[in-house]
């Protein structure tokens, strides 16, 4: 039959028949459906096409409609029409050819354009006209809306399934599901050990990383399941431990809706991994647990907290090696920003979170070593009663972790040499003389020989280095008891390392807020855990006197001082007394004072005053300069030993003999005459000796 909006414009361009189905599996068994499409053939010639002129467009089987990104038949359809070169796009229904309203209106708008009709099994409609857009739009929304109505029915039954926890969902692979239905778990004792040992040294080590090299130090490999479904043991990397510690499997819960995709149809998808206050359903107790969900929860706040994120001021990140020994606990006291470390030019704790942000001046600039100290010191404070049962139960979970992980080795030994045994009794099986299996067998037979040779040696070699620590006896308590007031040593010993004191800080400590009240002064606040706190005060080094808050007044009272006749270091005893500090130290030095004191224009008392010239004997300066040498080339000869002078007690000055013997000597050693000259006195005559 044929339409009245078929018109010989139209029939001079092609019929293209939009052929789709959904999904793969759609393409094999809706197969009435796909015959239904293709039988538009018919259907286009009965409306006046010639046969050669019907194209069908079937590249886009197997994929949905809901978005046209992924269609290249959809887009080679698009651009086809936008040449001219369709005159009616046939489809069984308009749902085959968009699903969204995006990609339906733009081909109505492209087809009334180029006046190309659409036809479906209802009839045949001319999207230029009022009436054929009406509808053609009214098919789209629906088709739209029919898409969403599917999804939700879909999803439905999935979700109350799954609030049940009766949805089965793919198991870990310490955990099995049997013909029944019941999850139980795995029958291997070797994998519930291996997966029971990764949670416990994690508790122990504390980061995904520490668990990683303990395993491999050992050689222990972790239990995975493949895409066919079967366990297979491999290397333990991050991933798979992580993957493990973050399984609510394993806590014998149930979870569903632990992610999120964002993204609009035909548009890339974003999966993104939601936190557990925000997953659909938790049904807790469902499986056999490994570890309970408190101990869960616990896991996933260390593995937050080790995370350092700065900019956001939620986590501390794990304890590295770095000397700074508040890394990731301290906070800036004048803006509440994190503090962070720099190790170029010194350890110093900076705050430029304002800096890198806004492009504000660095806040806080502070030097790490008097800070830590000062922390360090209370810290020991606060732990030195509890350091015995501490030591104690940290030697008792040792030794346990330690028992643990052998008994993880012997196990892997022991799946190593039924392997072995295995692959022998296969090759035992086969026939002698199918030499292609015989061979591929014996292959097998002695890989798995060749590993269990290595992992007996492996656990013998470990076994006889291992050093078990004696246990303490009451004698023992006693002068453990007694070196209490040692910790601060036992703490700077060189085989303690910077993550290992952080770590211990972290059991005690919170955060520590820093602030510089003064610019030789440092608060600081201790945050303990529980929620006490502890306020110090620490000094610290400036550059100059006149960065010192007293600056000023200790550079009036040198200059009193010295006017007054007394000395450097009485000076600095009394400013040290009076509460006056240098810029370097937390005392005032000699040397600061003179430095003071010279500034200032203020010179020695005369009585206290090295004349420039001695009488009868030579100075440096003025040796020099009678031989015709620098300074500095006799001031090397002296610290080299070369030349051996005697050094005034008085001025400190190195002094010769004004005689004409010295200066010859001198000329013979400036010459390489001699090679080495020595002065008993001040005035007694020089000896040399020849070279």
């Amino acid at each position: 039959m044929i339409s009245e909006l078929v018109t010989p414009r139209h029939l001079s361009r092609k019929a293209v028949i939009y052929v789709r189905q959904s999904s793969p599996q759609q393409v094999l068994t809706n197969q009435e459906s796909l015959r239904l499409q293709y039988a538009l053939r018919q259907r286009a010639g009965d409306l006046g096409w010639n046969v050669n002129d019907i194209e069908v467009i079937d590249a886009d089987l197997g994929l949905s409609g809901a978005g046209a990104e992924h269609r290249l038949g959809f887009k080679d359809l698009i651009a086809r029409v936008t040449l001219g070169e369709v005159g009616i796009v046939l489809s069984y229904e308009v749902t085959r050819l968009a699903r969204n309203c995006s990609d339906w209106y733009p081909l109505l708008d492209l087809c009334g354009y180029r006046q190309c009709l659409i036809g479906d099994r209802d009839g045949v409609y001319d999207p230029g006209s009022p009436n054929g857009r009406l509808l053609l739009g009214l098919k789209g929304t629906i088709s739209e809306v029919e898409l969403h109505t599917l999804r939700g029915r879909l999803t439905a039954g999935l979700l109350n399934k799954a609030q049940r926890g009766e949805l089965s969902l793919l198991l870990p692979a310490g955990l099995t599901r049997d013909s029944a239905g019941t999850v139980t778990k795995n029958p291997n004792l070797e994998v519930q050990s291996r997966l029971g040992l990764v949670f416990s040294t994690f508790f122990e080590q504390g980061s995904i990383t520490k668990v990683m090299r303990v395993f491999r130090g050992r050689g222990l490999e972790l239990p995975r399941r493949c895409s066919s479904g079967d366990v297979i043991w491999t290397a333990p990397t991050v991933s798979a431990i992580r993957g493990i510690l973050k399984n609510p499997a394993y806590a014998g819960a149930f979870v569903y809706g632990r992610t999120r995709t964002n993204g609009l149809p035909g548009q890339r998808r974003v999966t993104m991994l939601l936190p557990m206050p925000e997953w659909k359903v938790v049904v807790k107790d469902k499986y056999p647990a490994y570890i309970d969900w408190r101990s869960f929860e616990r896991i996933q706040a260390i593995l937050r907290d080790n995370h350092a994120e700065y900019s956001r001021k939620t986590s501390r990140g794990i304890p590295r090696n770095g000397t700074a020994l508040l890394q990731g606990i301290a906070w800036c006291g004048a803006c509440g920003h994190k503090i962070t470390m720099q190790y170029k030019g010194g350890v110093r704790y900076i705050c430029n979170t304002l800096h890198n942000t806004q492009n504000a001046p660095i806040c806080q600039h502070l030097p790490a070593r008097p800070i830590d100290e000062r922390v360090t010191a209370a810290f020991l404070d606060a732990v030195a009663p509890a350091e015995l049962e501490a030591w104690e139960q940290a030697q008792t979970a040792r030794r346990q972790a330690a028992a643990t992980l052998d008994r993880a080795e012997a196990q892997q030994v022991e799946r190593l040499r039924y392997q072995a045994i295995l692959a022998e009794r296969q090759f035992n099986r086969v026939d002698p003389d199918n030499r292609l299996v015989a061979s591929e067998l014996e292959r097998r037979w002695e890989s798995a020989l060749r590993e269990l040779r290595q992992a007996e040696e492996a656990l013998a070699r470990r076994r006889a280095s291992t050093y078990e620590p004696p246990s303490l006896t009451p004698e023992e308590h006693i002068e453990f008891r007694r070196l209490a007031p040692q910790l601060p040593e036992l703490w700077r010993r060189p085989d303690v390392t910077p993550a290992f004191r952080k770590a211990l800080l972290r059991c005690l400590i919170d955060k520590v807020v820093l602030r510089r009240s003064t610019p030789e002064c440092v608060e600081i606040r201790i945050v303990w855990r529980g929620g006490e706190t502890t306020d110090l005060s620490v000094d610290i080094a400036v550059r100059a006197l006149a960065s010192l808050t007293r600056g000023t007044e200790m550079e009036a009272r040198v200059v009193e001082l010295a006017r007054a006749g007394m000395d450097d270091a009485t000076i600095a005893a009394m400013l040290t007394k009076e509460g006056f500090r240098s810029a370097r130290l937390d005392m005032v030095s000699a040397h600061a004072v003179k430095v003071v004191r010279l500034r200032c224009k203020v010179l020695r008392a005369p009585w206290l005053s090295t004349p420039r010239r001695v009488p009868g004997l030579f100075t440096v300066a003025q040796l020099a300069r009678r031989i015709g040498v620098s300074p500095h080339w006799l001031h090397r000869r002296i610290r080299n030993g070369t030349i051996d002078v005697v050094r005034c007690p008085i001025s400190g000055r190195w002094l010769f003999p004004d005689t004409d013997t010295t200066l010859s000597n001198l000329e013979r050693l400036k010459n390489g005459q001699v090679e080495r000259l020595h002065f008993d006195s001040l005035t007694d005559e020089q000896g040399y000796q020849h070279a």
